[in-house]
């Protein structure tokens, strides 16, 4: 990097901090309250929510992680991001009505609501390590890979650098501060992912060639890169088994991930009404779309321009060498706001669970101010955590975005089942329940025991498929031989209605044929 491309990011780093207190700051000697600080005073409008949700959600992980899957796999990969696309309006015209209508401000809440304060624990917990230990750690891990290969920091200074800076962005404003710049963080990393695509693609296609020179002589070069659903003779059929993509685990992992995750459903959590959630969720929906040419095409890209790389995960990072000086400084600050907002956007959930369902429910007389501090001093600690198992937990991994999958999706299938059965189906039961959450995870680890030792082999996608149906199979039979002996269950559905505006369903029906356009395409 040149001095340019540092007094760029200096510029971005100062901007955003100053952007993120001027729009969270106390207005008319108002103090924040839980409410202010962890749903941003259930106030957000419809483009905060779309472009928080994106940001929230496109980091390291995604951008570093799927990039290098795009380099060992191929386009494949960006199955994850299509069909987000389509799970985000089911979660908008299905689950959101329901939350919304419930007043709920938590997952770990809203299990509370519906199955008892033992689920709500167990939940809570898992998720605070499942954050931590996991999401925290590896966009750590990743966006100090990417600074130490484009500036040649110190990796482990460039990881509490970033940990400190995107505490100390949202430590003040909570989830206002994240929400409200995000607009300007994903406008960011939208600009920068396209101009890394735009010059790679131009560099291989030539002068005279340019980008679509440069796309197809890229598709012809490495065809087996632009199938999407891989056959059993690939060999990397184990991580995106075939049609299982598009009918098996993926929806599971994606129901999870948008629909009953904090960090992410938060967001929606926030809005001022359940209209102005479903714009925002409609508005996510497209950029999900638009996300695989950002993250997945310059690791496809990378296998002409930076050949022979001993980690994929270094695919992205390489390929940020090519930028001229000043382009070099904008791309890589759009990295960084990828990261840094995603990350924020982990912390704050972080605090978030931890304060109002463990801390708030032990003191139960605390005051608000006391619980904004004491989300505060969580999220710091959280954060300190993450810069010291960052590299203990990653530095081995080949494709961390795998590694990611793999992890979770121990228990995706279960907090699924514990979800769908507590949102439509009344005679689920508080050990229906635990059974799903604790079965679940104890069937994936011995499924992944069994594949490794070579006794049952079998796709972790196909796994969790696997795993979803037995979890859910022995979760209702549960509740039909021992049914619920005491009412717990207090979330309403009367008044829930799932009827959504002609603009939703019109910004649904675009999705459905954008994606059987593209699956059509690269079939």
């Amino acid at each position: 990097m040149q001095t340019i491309d540092f007094v760029i990011l200096a510029v971005y780093a100062v901007a955003i901090f100053g952007l993120a207190q001027w729009v969270s700051r106390d207005k008319g000697g108002h103090q924040k309250d839980s409410t202010d600080y962890f749903l941003a005073g259930k106030a957000l409008p419809w483009w905060a929510i779309g472009a928080s949700l994106i940001a929230a959600n496109i980091s390291a992980e995604q951008i570093i992680g799927m990039s290098g899957s795009g380099y060992a796999i191929g386009l494949a990969i960006a199955s994850y991001e299509w069909m987000a696309a389509l799970t985000l309006l089911i979660v908008g015209k299905f689950f959101l009505p329901i939350f919304l209508k419930n007043n709920v401000y938590t997952m770990p809440q809203f299990l509370e609501q519906r199955y008892g304060p033992s689920v709500r624990n167990v939940m809570a917990v898992f998720w605070l390590v499942l954050y931590v230990f996991v999401n925290l750690t590896s966009i750590l891990w990743l966006g100090s890979i990417a600074v130490h290969t484009v500036t040649g920091v110190d990796q482990m200074i460039a990881l509490a650098a970033i940990g400190v800076f995107a505490l100390a962005y949202q430590i003040w404003g909570g989830l206002k501060a994240v929400a409200l710049t995000d607009i300007v963080q994903v406008a960011l990393l939208i600009t920068g992912g396209l101009i890394i695509v735009f010059i790679s693609l131009n560099q291989i296609g030539g002068a005279e060639g340019g980008v679509l020179a440069g796309f197809h002589t890229l598709s012809e070069r490495f065809p087996e890169k632009f199938d999407m659903i891989l056959s059993r003779d690939n060999p990397h059929y184990k991580d995106l088994p075939g049609l299982s993509v598009l009918l098996g685990g993926m929806w599971i992992m994606n129901i999870s991930y948008w629909g009953f995750n904090q960090y992410i459903i938060q967001r929606a959590l926030g809005a001022k009404d359940l209209a102005e959630a479903q714009k925002g969720i409609a508005l996510a929906a497209y950029l999900k779309l638009l996300m695989p040419v950002i993250v997945v095409l310059p690791g496809i890209a990378a296998l002409m321009l930076v050949p022979g790389l001993d980690k994929p995960d270094q695919a992205y990072p390489e390929m940020m060498k090519l930028l001229p000086p000043g382009v070099l400084g904008l791309v890589f600050a759009a990295l960084v706001a990828a990261i840094v907002a995603s990350l924020a956007a982990k912390i704050n959930s972080i605090a978030t669970i931890f304060t109002l369902d463990i801390y708030a429910k032990i003191r139960k007389d605390a005051t608000e101010r006391h619980l904004v501090a004491v989300g505060r001093a969580t999220a710091v600690f959280a954060v300190v955590i993450g810069i010291l198992m960052a590299r203990p937990l990653l530095g081995k991994a080949e494709q961390a975005f795998q590694f990611i999958q793999d992890f979770t999706g121990f228990f995706t299938p279960g907090i699924v089942v514990i979800f769908m059965l507590g949102l439509f189906w009344k005679r689920a039961t508080t050990a229906s329940a635990l059974v799903a959450a604790i079965g679940g995870a104890a069937l994936s680890g011995g499924f992944f025991v069994a594949d490794k030792l070579g006794v049952f082999v079998i796709p972790f996608m196909n796994r969790v498929g696997l795993v979803f149906l037995l979890t859910l199979a022995a979760a209702v039979i549960v509740s039909l031989v021992a049914p619920q002996k005491k009412v717990v269950n207090v979330v309403s559905l009367e008044g829930v209605s799932y009827k959504t505006t002609p603009g939703f369903n019109i910004a649904g029906v675009g999705v459905i044929l954008i994606l059987i356009a593209l699956y059509a395409t690269w079939w």
